[in-house]
């Protein structure tokens, strides 16, 4: 039937057209974002899958930042223990040398003046092993506590080494001398406890640093692990996309001469009239 009031071809090139042009707006937002799913309305059961591991990679951000943290506060305490170690080395050659007893009177006063410019320099390096707010050595926190899992729940806890004088670990007194040599033979045997003490104190720290290290690495592969997944959800392959983007520039132009076609079939009428 010839109709110029309707017009059944054109309306079908329209819908085909308006189909295309559809599809040729998704390929080229895919191309623009890099993304297949760049919002709910792409593929809203995806986008929540992929926001809740967006979720989870935040988490462990945050787990990765905690744990630096408290890497770098332990190494401070290492470092303060370290120094604490060589002061006792340094303290015990001075009381081996005042312990002997042909040594003179001078010589022993010297030797005690510098024995307790050394003991001071422990209470310093203690008092100044602060990182973040925490010191780990003397005795003012339990321990430092870093994040283990993107919720929270799991903590990885290290606990602190009380490395101050006349305490259990350094056993040397704040007020201790080697002004004789009685004192100076008694100190030997004090330093040479509080070395060995201090020595694993640094070990059990070494100790804390490695799980915090380790713990890291894990968090960080588990961390690439899960965006390389959000990728494989979310990412367009500008391959296929490029192609298709073709394709339908292609079927676009060939819906327009279709529906250019269409519209011009109701001027055939005309030629019954003449």
């Amino acid at each position: 039937m010839l109709s110029v009031n309707t017009n059944p071809g054109a309306m079908t090139a329209l819908r085909s057209l308006n189909a295309t042009n559809n599809d040729l707006q998704v390929a080229q937002n895919r191309i623009n974002t890099g993304m297949k799913v760049a919002s709910a309305l792409d593929d809203g059961a995806v986008f929540a899958i992929a926001q809740n591991m967006r979720g989870n990679v935040a988490g462990y951000r945050a787990v990765a930042q905690s744990l630096d943290r408290a890497t770098s506060t332990i190494e401070v305490a290492v470092a303060a223990g370290e120094a604490i170690s060589d002061l006792l080395i340094e303290m015990k050659e001075k009381a081996l040398a005042a312990a002997d007893a042909s040594l003179d009177t001078a010589s022993r006063a010297a030797l005690n003046e510098d024995f307790k410019a050394l003991r001071d320099q422990i209470s310093t390096v203690v008092n100044n092993a602060e990182f973040n707010g925490y010191n780990m050595v003397n005795n003012t926190t339990a321990g430092i506590t870093a994040l283990a899992s993107a919720d929270g729940t799991k903590k990885i806890t290290v606990a602190d080494e009380n490395l101050k004088l006349s305490a259990a670990i350094v056993t040397v007194k704040s007020t201790s001398t080697i002004s004789t040599t009685a004192k100076a033979s008694t100190m030997v045997a004090t330093i040479e406890s509080s070395l060995k003490n201090v020595n694993a104190a640094l070990g059990r720290f070494a100790a804390g640093v490695k799980k915090y290290d380790i713990h890291s690495e894990f968090v960080q592969k588990l961390s690439d692990s899960m965006q390389s997944g959000i990728g494989n959800l979310v990412d367009a392959d500008m391959a296929v996309e490029s192609a298709k983007l073709q394709a339908l520039q292609v079927k676009q132009q060939l819906g327009v001469q279709a529906l250019a076609i269409a519209n011009s079939a109701p001027g055939i009428t005309l030629s019954l009239f003449r």
